[in-house]
């Protein structure tokens, strides 16, 4: 696990739940309600949603939309769910796009923290596909201080492997992570944290950027 990364995760979950108490936003309210599971939990809300989109459209009806939503235990009555989906559904077709949905749902970031974000993922991509895989953490991030490789649990795969799925889709784990779910996972990181500068500083801690 990243340093402090737990950490911001907690404070982040207890943050939301504050909130959620506060805000009308229906939007708002959804995105909170992701938040207080956790970095991954607008990730978890699109893999329901994915899960659901049965004819691979990538596009939602409010039938599914609605059932998604309840999937995920999201507590949201109906005409609350009719409001957001048409706040979603920009072109009135009656369907929404569900990229531009996690899009729209993910916490806002300035320039300066995706920037960042960004040099990170760079320096981890070492090959420059654009996804970040075990081939390039061989030759950035040192698997031998892992406790569980110290012990004897682990090979260096399988830390590297775990050290991934902390970024990769919950229940879609494939050992690949894009630049799409990088930016979620930090997403997620990000809303706990109130200033750019500290944000910048943990990043570049982190990774020794």
């Amino acid at each position: 696990q990243m340093p402090g990364t737990a950490r911001h995760d907690r404070e982040m979950a207890i943050q939301a739940k504050r909130n959620l108490s506060k805000t009308t936003d229906p939007v708002e309210r959804l995105r909170l309600q992701c938040l207080a599971r956790g970095s991954a939990g607008i990730k978890g809300l699109g893999r329901v949603f994915r899960i659901m989109d049965d004819d691979n459209s990538r596009t939602l009806d409010f039938k599914e939309f609605v059932k998604g939503l309840n999937d995920y235990a999201m507590m949201i009555d109906k005409e609350e769910a009719q409001e957001i989906f048409r706040i979603f559904d920009k072109d009135g077709s009656g369907t929404i796009d569900f990229d531009e949905f996690l899009v729209t749902l993910r916490p806002p970031m300035s320039k300066a923290r995706k920037e960042i974000i960004m040099q990170a993922f760079r320096k981890l991509d070492k090959t420059g596909d654009g996804v970040i895989t075990i081939e390039d953490l061989r030759g950035v991030y040192n698997a031998k201080h892992h406790p569980k490789y110290q012990n004897g649990d682990w090979t260096e795969d399988q830390v590297f492997r775990a050290f991934l799925d902390n970024f990769d889709s919950p229940y879609d784990k494939d050992g690949k992570v894009t630049t799409e779910e990088f930016m979620n996972y930090y997403a997620g990181v990000s809303a706990s944290i109130d200033t750019d500068v500290y944000f910048i500083v943990m990043m570049k801690n982190a990774w020794k950027l």
